[in-house]
Formats: structure tokens, sequence, C-alpha cells
């Protein structure tokens, strides 16, 4: 009897813990997962509207205390990949961004590899293959992950896979 119990409470627990998987979705990409125009860079040669597009999260892992998102172009012809995007300090509340990326308080956005404080769109060389943008949102365990003002995106990066409790990715093309 007490085994039946244990096993069945067992059961339960695993179903509970296991009820749903964190996960991601970035709107404005086609059904081949290339992003459209209206997100790329807006210089550079390119001529988009430099939009985020709109990011949405569920089911994040308990213990969740903030979040954090990044873009990131393993692709771009640096030798160390390319930050698009670096936010940091989402309340444990957020489920998403809208388009356009406004973060909502407390958040804050660290430089990206344009230097700007802010979504930096898609903008890989003319000729190039089309390259791959990793949107990742990370759920972690403290409230704020008191990244220095002036942090680059590899710091921040550093800084917080020391406090993740689950991430959640999707993974978008643009070419030009």
């Amino acid at each position: 009897m007490f085994r039946t119990f244990a096993l069945l409470a067992l059961a339960c627990l695993a179903t509970t813990v296991h009820a749903g998987e964190f996960a991601l979705h970035v709107d404005g990409a086609d059904a081949q997962g290339r992003l459209a125009q209206r997100y790329s860079y807006d210089r550079f040669g390119c001529t988009g509207a430099n939009l985020a597009p709109a990011l949405h999260w569920s089911a994040p892992p308990t213990g969740t205390r903030s979040f954090a998102i990044t873009v990131f172009d393993p692709d771009a012809p640096t030798g160390s990949g390319f930050w698009h995007w670096v936010a940091i300090d989402l309340p444990p509340s957020a489920r998403g961004l809208p388009e356009g990326g406004t973060l909502p308080a407390p958040a804050r956005a660290i430089r990206n590899d344009y230097g700007e404080k802010a979504w930096g769109g898609p903008c890989p060389p003319a000729g190039d293959p089309p390259h791959h943008y990793v949107f990742t949102v990370y759920a972690l365990d403290v409230p704020a992950l008191g990244a220095p003002a002036d942090a680059s995106p590899a710091l921040t990066g550093f800084m917080l896979h020391s406090h993740v409790v689950g991430k959640a990715q999707q993974t978008l093309t643009f070419g030009r």
C-alpha cells in the first residue's frame, strides 16, 4: 500500500515538474524562418526599420526571479560573432516584449556590438549567405544581474551564465 502511494505521489510530482516546457517564439519570420526586412538595421547598406521583433515566452522554470534576452549572430565575419541585443533585469512576470523592443521597468539594455544600448537589427555583409540569429531568453535566479552600466555583451554573458535556471531559444535567418 505504501509503495503504491509513493509511486503515485512520485508520478504526480513528475507530471507537475514537467507540466510545461520553457519556450520562446519570435514573431516576424516567414515559414522558412527568415526575418522580415523591417527588422534589419538601417545603416551600413541595410534598409530596414531597425525594429526588434515581438518575443513571446512561456512556462519559465520554477525559481525564475528575472529574465535576460540576447540575440547573437555566430556567422558574423569578426572572429567572435556579433551581439545584436542584450537586455537584462526583465521582471519575472514578463512573458514577452512587443515589436520595437520596449523594455518593462526595471529592465535595461546593454551595449550591443553596434555600440548602442538597444536592438540592432541584422545587417550581414552583401554577398554573404544568410546569417543565423540566435534569440535566447534566459530565466535567472536573481532579481537583478548587477552588470555595470558600461558592461560589454561578453561580460554580461559571463555574469548571467552563473545564474541561469533555464533558457529557451529560437534561431532565425536573414540575408541580403
